[in-house]
């Protein structure tokens, strides 16, 4: 059946690299003469039927910009009374022949179920700036965020050393350590704490010290999700897809108040936040986000439904939903292992300060 009306959502936590998606899917059903229609908020648009003309005039200039045009919401159909009913109602209400959902674990969670549950006929395009979808080898939102949090790490650390301090950065990441990790990587931190494996205290102040002492400075990096130990239990506040709300656990604040009474030293500590959800995208992401979007269309107009892009290597292929969100991609034993041989030996200071 030749496609007439396509619909494109985007779902979950906004990453640069969602427009340029967009785009790509958009020009590429265009030239098909497929119609496109943004659905407004990610599922909470499909459960309303709320929607807007997508033509290649209104994507033309949005390859670099941040954020979605569509806007987006973490709505979860399933725990809306009637949800996924009305969700059915709208590819009819709008006479839709396919839809691309651009999300992370749980939009692509929701896809997933409507394909194996509904047969709907749904692509799946991975977003997410945590790196946690098994199935692909990068989503992009990742490298901006991670260029965004080295370049906060590398200001730390010269204020650090100014001041003879030591300085903790918090980055996103919720049960994925990936973009703390790969800032540590990259800005030569001294220690990084992930949601992988539990903070050893001994461990991090050892090892601050012994930086601290070679270079009058010392830089940790933590993921806002990590478990300190001796935290009392919290009462946490979830979201529709049953995960906590992370904006009130002040990882910073309270392994800053840890590490100094662990060391005796002066620490400082930043939040970046949600400036790693903003800003351009880099220029991976502007050509990952192409590439994905463009192949969700094509995948559309053959007809290959139940699946999402992958980039496997340099190729964007076709792999199932349900194996896409099977399980999260967390960082293992070998990425662990390279940062910790990286980490043994502080070295020296290339410039005083």
């Amino acid at each position: 059946m030749a496609l007439k009306r396509v619909a494109i959502l985007t779902g979950g936590g906004d990453c640069p690299g969602l427009n340029p998606a967009i785009r790509g899917a958009v020009l590429r059903l265009a030239q098909e003469g497929v119609e496109c229609l943004g659905m407004r908020e990610g599922w909470k648009g499909m459960i309303e039927a709320k929607a807007d003309p997508l033509t290649p005039a209104d994507v033309a200039w949005i390859v670099g910009k941040g954020g979605t045009i569509l806007g987006t919401s973490r709505t979860n159909p399933y725990k809306k009374e009637g949800g996924v009913d009305k969700v059915a109602e709208t590819f009819k209400k709008l006479k839709l022949d396919a839809l691309i959902a651009m999300g992370g674990e749980d939009t692509l969670g929701v896809a997933s179920k409507l394909w194996t549950e509904r047969k709907l006929p749904v692509v799946g395009v991975p977003k997410t700036m945590d790196n946690d979808l098994s199935a692909t080898d990068y989503t992009f939102g990742f490298d901006t965020s991670a260029t965004i949090a080295v370049d906060a790490a590398e200001r730390l650390r010269d204020t650090g050393l100014s001041h003879r301090r030591v300085m903790l950065l918090e980055v996103m990441g919720r049960h994925a350590g990936w973009v703390a990790l790969f800032t540590a990587l990259a800005s030569g931190a001294d220690y990084v704490c992930l949601p992988e494996r539990p903070v050893d205290v001994k461990d991090m102040a050892a090892k601050v010290k012994a930086a601290f002492a070679a270079r009058k400075t010392a830089l940790v990096v933590a993921s806002e999700a990590v478990e300190i130990p001796g935290d009392s239990a919290k009462t946490k506040e979830l979201d529709e897809f049953g995960h906590e709300i992370l904006k009130d656990r002040g990882v910073a604040e309270r392994l800053t108040a840890v590490l100094q009474k662990e060391t005796g030293l002066e620490v400082r500590s930043a939040v970046i936040g949600h400036i790693q959800r903003g800003g351009a995208p880099t220029l991976f992401d502007r050509i990952l986000g192409t590439r994905v979007g463009v192949k969700a269309a094509e995948l559309a107009l053959a007809g290959d439904f139940g699946n999402m892009v992958a980039l496997k290597g340099n190729a964007v292929v076709p792999v199932s939903l349900k194996e896409a969100t099977a399980k999260l991609k967390t960082v293992d034993a070998e990425w662990l292992s390279l940062f910790d041989r990286l980490s043994a030996l502080p070295g020296k200071t290339p410039v005083a300060a």
